[in-house]
């Protein structure tokens, strides 16, 4: 299994240019930031929603400092491509199935610096957990309190994850799984907020629930790429 480091380290100096514009010597097109849409198997719908990541990179665009590509990419768990996107973002409903082989390569790109989002759209739950403890046998997924940075990293959520869409009526919940003290998975549950970067129709939500959600995905980047 090829494990392209460079091109992951190189994307994701590049795409920290929040506070600071990218150097000369660096090609604009390359410095670009970009969310991957992670195709799994297991019959989920990894690819619903398509507008929600170019609609997400658009509001990073004009309220931050960030270069980004707003088009939509996925890229399959099973390729070395991952290793080329410092960002991945897994959703949909039902089922998630890792290989053995799907989960060390996502192990992998995590200990290699990359960042995987995680967002329940409905029926991911038990999946997701029982697939993550393939790439994380001796973790659980752990609750992240309100004080953690990713509430505080470019907007401020004192109340930790923001209810973009009612699910079964719990409250909403973010967890994390960690390599060291590093934040490299970040997992909500009965919020859904992804759902509100999609476009007005798609669900009708009104404007300042999907600002609230733009603003929260907003922070989820910042916070990854930043650490």
């Amino acid at each position: 299994m090829r494990i392209l480091l460079r091109p992951l380290a190189f994307l994701i100096l590049a795409a920290t240019s929040i506070y600071a514009q990218a150097p000369r010597t660096v090609n604009r097109s390359a410095s670009q930031f970009r969310i991957a849409r992670l195709k799994y198997s297991g019959g989920g719908d990894w690819y619903n929603d398509p507008t929600e990541e170019p609609n997400l990179l658009r509001f990073i665009k004009n309220n931050t400092n960030i270069e980004v590509n707003p088009e939509y990419v996925w890229v399959d768990i099973a390729s070395d491509d991952i290793f080329n996107y410092p960002f991945l973002f897994l959703t949909g409903h039902g089922n998630v199935d890792l290989s053995e082989a799907e989960a060390k390569r996502l192990h992998a790109y995590l200990e290699a610096g990359g960042f995987l989002y995680i967002d329940d759209d409905y029926g991911l739950d038990k999946p997701i957990r029982r697939e993550m403890k393939k790439v994380f046998p001796d973790q659980e997924f752990q609750e992240l309190p309100y004080t953690h940075g990713i509430y505080h990293s470019h907007f401020q959520f004192p109340n930790g994850v923001p209810k973009t869409h009612e699910h079964d009526g719990k409250p909403p919940q973010g967890f994390g799984l960690f390599i060291g003290t590093r934040l490299c998975v970040y997992y909500t549950y009965e919020s859904n907020p992804s759902d509100g970067w999609d476009d007005p129709e798609v669900h009708n939500d009104p404007p300042e629930k999907r600002e609230e959600a733009l603003k929260f995905g907003t922070n989820i980047v910042v916070w990854a790429l930043t650490h």
